[in-house]
């Protein structure tokens, strides 16, 4: 959507935060600051898959930087679009998380292990280009997100990332004999206590780009107790170029492309309520055809990303974290992000730069930028009118659907793996749930919401005549 310039009597016109372009340093800064809170998240599927093919060192060097590459090229055409596509917001996109599971399953249930990742490329295209054709219909959905909605959804996608920040906080390796050592915690609460303080007792720029200073400092601190590690920059090349179908040509088997299309419903659900939550962030609401040009953006990303040897390519929560947080909200300073995931992927020596940052330090800032997703959820949920027990039903039933997958991860073990995909994220169950219970609280047969009370099991007024 293009935006139009906000005039006044005898002023010059005024551009909105979002197409507001920043001076060079600070445009920087700021962009390396979003790759730093995203990086661990766009590395961590190609590892994992990575790992259960078998590759060698080489190899898994060159996924993740063809994942970062093509991660950077989606976040392009997210931020500054071509045509009709593209949200033109501030909105990262990477590498998905929800296709993990899925992936792996394809790997296990390929007797070639080489033909493995060219099985799930060739699904991933194919679910790319059927979700680029559905995008404006998929977008028509927005009708059915009000306020009620969207402050549930923003606020599950907030406390849906706050587990990985606890994660990363407990160190790089589950299986470790130090996992959870008060060791990696303290290193974890030193950098939340940095991003505080400077955010507390700073201005201007420092304090915008205080997550990116706390974990520059808080890697530092990190050296004398042995937890940062600098072999990733000593083995990397400087130069790198992810050959196209490097891992050979795509196949096209039809259960995996079930399953990513699967993945692709459930990544668009999910930047469906990204794109409605930065929208709020940025006081540009996002419209109809707002969304439908990110989900364009999503979904072509996802299709041309196999060519580069990537993987499906959805947006990334946790930087709509940091926008709110820093209120900087120029979508230039989100492309700027683009242009260093392109160079890193070009150049694997400057990928492992923030390879270097200890997942302890990673946990410290990230308690900040997912709790502050949740906080502006909350500040939705204010304006959403909370003294209706309808409203108030809503929201409780749909935050514990959505916490389930948080609160008890094998809840839903029974099920069929391709339905897990979907009940075992909370943001798409939990947005689900909000969008059926608003339909039927607040659409369909009698309208109650005259009836303000303070409780959801407050007495009806005849109980109350009654007593």
């Amino acid at each position: 959507m293009t935006a139009h310039p906000v005039t006044h009597p005898d002023s010059q016109p005024v551009v909105h935060p979002v197409d507001e372009k920043l001076p060079a340093l600070k445009m920087a800064t700021t962009g390396l600051q979003h790759v730093a809170a995203m990086y661990a998240g766009v590395v961590a599927p190609p590892l994992i898959v990575g790992a259960a093919i078998g590759l060698s060192g080489t190899e898994l060097t060159f996924l993740t930087g063809a994942c970062l590459f093509t991660a950077g090229l989606a976040t392009f055409l997210q931020t500054l679009g071509i045509w009709k596509i593209g949200a033109r917001l501030p909105f990262v996109n990477g590498v998905t998380f929800a296709g993990v599971a899925p992936m792996t399953a394809i790997v296990a249930s390929t007797e070639g292990k080489s033909d493995a990742l060219p099985i799930i490329f060739g699904a991933v295209m194919v679910a790319g280009l059927l979700g680029f054709i559905a995008a404006p219909f998929f977008s028509k959905a927005i009708r059915f997100f009000p306020p009620v909605v969207t402050g549930t959804v923003i606020t599950l996608i907030g406390v849906s990332l706050l587990p990985v920040a606890f994660g990363w906080a407990q160190g790089p390796n589950p299986a470790a004999h130090d996992y959870g050592s008060t060791r990696f915690l303290g290193l974890a609460g030193l950098t939340l206590l940095i991003v505080l303080l400077l955010r507390r007792f700073t201005t201007g720029f420092v304090k915008q780009i205080a997550v990116l200073l706390g974990l520059v400092v808080g890697t530092l601190v990190a050296i004398p107790f042995g937890v940062t590690d600098f072999g990733p920059v000593t083995d990397a090349d400087v130069v790198g170029f992810p050959t196209p179908f490097h891992f050979g040509a795509p196949q096209f088997q039809l259960a995996a492309i079930v399953s990513m299309i699967v993945v692709m419903v459930v990544s668009m659900t999910e930047s469906t309520a990204d794109m409605l939550a930065l929208g709020e962030i940025v006081e540009r609401p996002a419209d109809e055809r707002t969304i439908a040009a990110g989900l364009r953006a999503d979904t072509l990303g996802s299709a041309l990303s196999p060519l580069f040897n990537g993987f499906m390519c959805s947006a990334f929560a946790q930087n709509i974290g940091l926008v709110a947080m820093t209120r900087i909200r120029s979508r230039f300073v989100v492309a700027t992000g683009g242009g260093f995931l392109v160079l890193m992927g070009l150049c694997p020596m400057a990928a492992s730069l923030i390879a270097v940052v200890p997942r302890p330090v990673l946990g410290g800032a990230g308690v900040v930028l997912f709790g502050s997703v949740a906080a502006s959820g909350i500040q939705t949920l204010v304006r959403a009118g909370l003294d209706k027990d309808n409203n108030v039903l809503i929201v409780a039933v749909s935050l514990a659907v959505g916490i389930v997958p948080i609160t008890a991860p094998d809840f839903y073990h029974a099920f069929p793996e391709t339905v897990r995909i979907v009940l075992d994220s909370g943001i798409s169950t939990g947005c689900v749930a909000a969008v059926v219970l608003n339909l039927l609280f607040n659409h369909l047969g009698r309208q109650r919401d005259a009836q303000d009370v303070t409780h959801p099991m407050e007495a009806g007024e005849e109980i109350a005549a009654a007593h």
